[in-house]
């Protein structure tokens, strides 16, 4: 279960803004969104903040190698694709969220879940080539 964490006007604000989008922004992102309401929020409470959310549970911090983290306010259960060209990330819905007893083995490992990235090309660099 994930730690409880004290709800600061700093996290509030973070945690709508990133309710607010789709768009699974960065650190420094979020620090441009939030700024617009906190315009004294410093870039490091903002990466502080949004470790402790992730840790809480209250949003997801998507890593990849290569990649920058992006965060997701959207904590309901769904896979992401990523557009090779751009590196755009998006939600994919309605992908089994969970492993079926049996369905997979790791040696001197207990599975209790999956991250599952997909690739492809999104609409807007479709277009351009």
């Amino acid at each position: 279960m994930p730690p409880q964490t004290r709800m600061t006007k700093q996290r509030r604000v973070i945690l709508e803004e990133l309710r607010r989008v789709t768009t699974h922004p960065t650190a420094d992102e979020v620090y441009d969104m939030v700024r617009q309401r906190l315009p004294r929020i410093s870039l490091g409470t903002i990466y502080r903040n949004l470790d402790v959310l992730a840790e809480s549970g209250e949003i997801l911090k998507l890593e990849s190698a290569g990649n920058q983290k992006r965060f997701d306010g959207n904590i309901m259960p769904h896979a992401h694709i990523r557009c090779t060209r751009c590196g755009r990330l998006g939600d994919v819905m309605n992908v089994p969220a969970r492993i079926p007893a049996g369905g997979a083995e790791a040696e001197g490992f207990f599975i209790t879940g999956a991250r599952v990235e997909f690739e492809g090309v999104c609409n807007a660099c479709e277009v351009t080539n």
